[in-house]
């Protein structure tokens, strides 16, 4: 019998094992075994989730490097930096 690599878990995937994984070890009798091994698991997900999600950072820093702009700007940044004047052009 042949045994197929294991495939990695998309992030949602991931996702919804640790959310499983903690609703065991919140609501089940489990030995300390089995937390152990919950927890285990769940941290390697952890780890897993992290990475896809440092790729997602670096593809999407390239892409904007790729249009000429040089660095990231935080959501609402663009906002402080106009100071209290940009809240009169909210038509509100």
């Amino acid at each position: 019998m042949t045994d197929k690599p294991k495939k990695t878990p998309t992030l949602e995937e991931s996702l919804a094992e640790i959310t499983q994984l903690i609703d065991k070890m919140e609501h089940s009798e489990l030995t300390l075994e089995q937390s152990l091994s919950n927890f285990e698991r769940g941290i390697s997900l952890v780890k897993n989730c992290q990475k896809i999600l440092d790729e997602a950072e670096q593809k999407v820093q390239i892409l904007i490097q790729n249009n000429n702009q040089e660095q990231l700007a935080s959501y609402g940044e663009d906002d402080k930096n106009k100071g209290p004047e940009a809240d009169e052009n909210i038509p509100f």
